[in-house]
């Protein structure tokens, strides 16, 4: 499948969307060294490691996100086909309020059905990022909004479910169980949803430090899951620091 993305796309708009925090960084790396040459002697040493600290642990963040987002097969969706044998004449793709996997489906699946819902809700959702990446682009064609306790889908419709880099975003345990059970109803018995998320893991929180909070814990993904009777069909690791979830009806009854 051809790229539509271009090259380094990934790290520049992690850093386009959070310039602020790298000003921050910046602001705060001039502060230390210049007040650095009037504190007593016995802080030089502890300054220069906490400055050295906090470059390192910035270069390492964007360093990887570079490796996952521009160099790994995220974006490409060929990992898709070691997921198992998939119907794909319905597909559903839910984000966040940033879109980046809407135009690759469409082109994976030419001859499906794609409808792409949003449950961006900016009084939830207040991080400055999101509203940047909004407006830098365009929705997908047809992208409607919706809540997360509602999906405008008929009962058992859908054959795949993509829910990209964004559930996450559903900070509430009970919030997330509810969405996940919307999607169970409007899920084919024999459909499949492909979750694709960051963990709050050892490997990310080596990249991104104490970033990796915004990410949930494995543990908490399965409770989700199971407490809207989802089982995992097959894990899929892209990365060391991306976890993709096939999961599929389960009836605890039958």
């Amino acid at each position: 499948m051809e790229s539509l993305r271009k090259p380094g796309q990934g790290v520049y708009n992690i850093v386009r969307f959070n310039w602020h925090f790298y000003v921050y960084v910046l602001l705060l790396l001039a502060a230390v060294a210049f007040f650095h040459p009037y504190l007593p002697d016995r802080f030089h040493s502890l300054t220069l490691l906490v400055c050295c600290l906090i470059l390192f642990s910035t270069l390492i963040s964007l360093l990887v996100s570079w490796y996952v987002y521009d160099c790994s097969e995220l974006y490409t969706l060929k990992w898709l086909d070691h997921s198992g044998p998939m119907k794909n004449e319905q597909l559903i793709n839910i984000h966040a309020g940033f879109d980046e996997t809407s135009e690759l489906l469409r082109l994976r699946y030419p001859g499906a059905r794609l409808q792409v819902f949003d449950f961006y809700d900016p009084a939830k959702h207040t991080e400055v990022s999101i509203k940047r990446a909004r407006k830098a682009y365009p929705a997908f064609p047809g992208t409607q909004t919706i809540g997360t306790s509602t999906v405008p889908e008929r009962d058992n419709s859908a054959d795949m479910i993509f829910v990209t880099l964004s559930a996450h975003e559903i900070r509430d345990d009970k919030e997330r169980i509810v969405f996940f059970n919307e999607l169970r109803r409007i899920l084919k018995a024999e459909g499949r949803i492909v979750v694709t998320e960051h963990l709050r893991d050892l490997p990310n929180f080596l990249a991104y430090n104490i970033g990796f909070f915004h990410f949930l814990p494995k543990a908490a993904w399965k409770r989700t899951f199971e407490q809207s009777q989802f089982r995992i069909n097959k894990e899929v690791k892209i990365t060391p620091f991306i976890n993709v979830f096939i999961l599929e009806k389960h009836d605890p009854a039958s």
